[in-house]
């Protein structure tokens, strides 16, 4: 069992005595007072929920519950990532996020609102509470509690653009309705600068610090493309910060690697024996239907697109221009009965460590058998693969793996928010666009990731402990320009960080969602063999941003301007 924080938190109290004619004053029962909370117990008990609403969890909570977590699973189905899984008709909702049918009372828009305000809240409580203390330092809560509000706007500015903020003053007089004329980077920004004063250095499992403030406040003017001072602050977490890549790609996924060198900041699941309300309830649907575990949902489909950008060269590169030019031989339309033969050709060995493809061994369960794993039929937008770093491997699922409420399996992995091999790929991001690009550092962070990738151990084949399959990786001898070097630093981003949350929001910031997403959906067709794509609409600017939720600016009253184009 995980002894970091634990997110959900039971408050009791004795019961109170004899009945007065004061009782409208007591504090009912299992509540506690303003007056009791004025401490530093308090305080940390407020801080600790205000970080157990990075898993989506609350009372309360709006939506459709499984789009409310950290993960951003479900944003990957509008990228060329991945497809929404499952069969067409199941979960009508995410089959319209994932066409590009969006609806503005759509339960994922709001599911995701809900639960990144719940956590503004949280937080504001803390900062709220500090302020009725008159003795006492609470430098670090303060730091933490700030961060934390920094990063749920940040999610917020990330999925809507134009979000009101909620201040502390704000949160005291109950001033909810707030109007939102525009992006709040100023205060994210605010926010992030009074965390780096107030955290210390100390890495702490669960916990924000110094270095991941100062880490997120780079992510964030690199949003902005403030290219400078992004690589300031990031470079400096890279060559002075406590952390570095774990020798195993595959740690930063499982039980063995919790809270490792490479895990920065983390949402701290917990799974146990009975109902694990630590768990990850939000990631319920995005197991496969069915497989070695016969788990639930069948959601969260990996795309033949993504399989096909893990091809190399016989050098080991990447095909950065020609990916989709040619497949990685798929089992689509095939019975697991059937005989099948795995792609022969050149993979990045990372392709099988996030992807489950027929063949090959799936998190240690054996051979993925193909079709018989799939829960959506060859007539849905689904495809043939499954997904890896969101399920348990073999060896560790009596420590991860959960149970919710109706027996939906509630996984304790962690997740990644940030890790710091994300944090070499944005530092090389900036090195290459600042305003005296540094080409050479921007090569050696992402080589750094690349070699990583060359010198871990390689997903196996059981039958003779040989490779699964023809892994060839190599680091990048040069980058001869910036162009060059700005092509290639993306596209380690998504070969490092697929199937993770990312890629929408990459996609989006680069400014080049729109050309992306329409050939993919073009590509797509073509490669699974399915024509009748029309299902799909064309992706177009105001689809760089999620709508505000329809029931959001109902409550405030017309107060809360819609996003253009909804």
């Amino acid at each position: 069992m995980k002894k970091n924080i634990i997110y959900t938190i039971s408050l009791t109290c004795m019961m109170l005595g004899a009945c007065s004619d004061d009782f409208t004053n007591i504090a009912p029962t299992g509540a506690l007072s303003d007056e009791a909370l004025q401490n530093a117990k308090g305080v940390d008990l407020k801080l600790t929920a205000a970080y157990s609403a990075m898993d989506g969890e609350r009372i309360g909570r709006l939506g459709e519950g499984t789009a409310a977590g950290a993960d951003n699973w479900w944003t990957d189905v509008v990228s060329d990532d991945a497809h929404r899984g499952s069969t067409d008709g199941d979960n009508t909702e995410l089959f319209q996020v994932e066409t590009l049918d969006w609806q503005t009372g759509s339960g994922w828009f709001l599911g995701r609102w809900s639960a990144l305000y719940g956590g503004v809240n949280s937080s504001n409580a803390v900062l709220s509470l500090i302020n009725t203390i008159p003795e006492g330092d609470f430098s670090q809560q303060i730091g933490e509690a700030t961060f934390l509000r920094g990063y749920y706007n940040f999610e917020l500015q990330k999925f809507y653009g134009n979000v009101p903020f909620i201040s502390v003053e704000n949160f005291d007089n109950l001033e909810f309705n707030q109007p939102n004329p525009g992006p709040i980077w100023a205060q994210i920004e605010a926010d992030f600068l009074t965390a780096i004063d107030n955290l210390g250095p100390e890495v702490v499992n669960g916990r924000a610090n110094s270095w991941i403030a100062k880490a997120f406040l780079g992510k964030a003017y690199l949003y902005q493309e403030k290219w400078d001072e992004a690589f300031t602050l990031l470079n400096e977490v890279v060559t002075t910060g406590p952390y570095s890549l774990n020798t195993e790609y595959v740690n930063n996924f499982n039980f063995a690697g919790e809270n490792s060198s490479e895990s920065m900041f983390a949402v701290q699941y917990v799974s146990d024996d009975g109902r694990s309300f630590n768990g990850n309830g939000t990631g319920t649907l995005n197991f496969p239907g069915g497989g070695p575990l016969a788990t639930c949902c069948g959601f969260y489909q990996p795309t033949q697109d993504l399989v096909n950008a893990y091809q190399t060269d016989a050098n080991g590169q990447p095909l950065l221009d020609t990916f989709a030019a040619t497949d990685v031989t798929n089992d689509y339309g095939i019975e697991s009965a059937d005989d099948f033969t795995p792609h022969t050709g050149p993979l990045d060995p990372r392709l099988d460590y996030t992807v489950s493809r027929r063949g090959i061994d799936y998190n240690g369960f054996g051979l993925n058998p193909g079709k018989e794993w799939i829960r959506a039929t060859f007539a849905d937008v689904s495809g043939p693969y499954l997904p890896k770093k969101n399920v348990y491997q073999a060896d560790e699922v009596d420590a991860n793996r959960g149970t919710g409420g109706w027996g939906s399996d509630w996984s304790g992995i962690n997740y990644n928010v940030m890790r710091f091999a994300d944090v070499l790929l944005l530092t090389a991001e900036a090195a290459v666009e600042k305003s005296a690009p540094d080409l050479a550092l921007a090569l050696d962070y992402v080589n750094r990731v690349r070699n990583r990738a060359k010198n871990m151990t390689y997903v196996q084949n059981e039958e003779d402990d040989g490779d699964a399959a023809n892994y060839k990786i190599e680091p990048y001898g040069a980058f001869a320009s910036q162009e060059f070097a700005r092509k290639a630093v993306r596209f380690e981003r998504r070969l490092e960080l697929g199937m993770e949350g990312h890629r929408l929001f990459d996609l989006r910031r680069w400014g080049v969602a729109q050309e992306v997403i329409n050939a993919y959906i073009t590509n797509e067709a073509a490669d699974i063999n399915q024509s009748d794509y029309s299902r799909f609409r064309a992706y177009s600017e105001k689809f760089d941003l999620f709508p505000i939720p329809v029931n959001a600016i109902d409550q405030s009253g017309g107060i809360l301007d819609q996003n253009t184009g909804y």
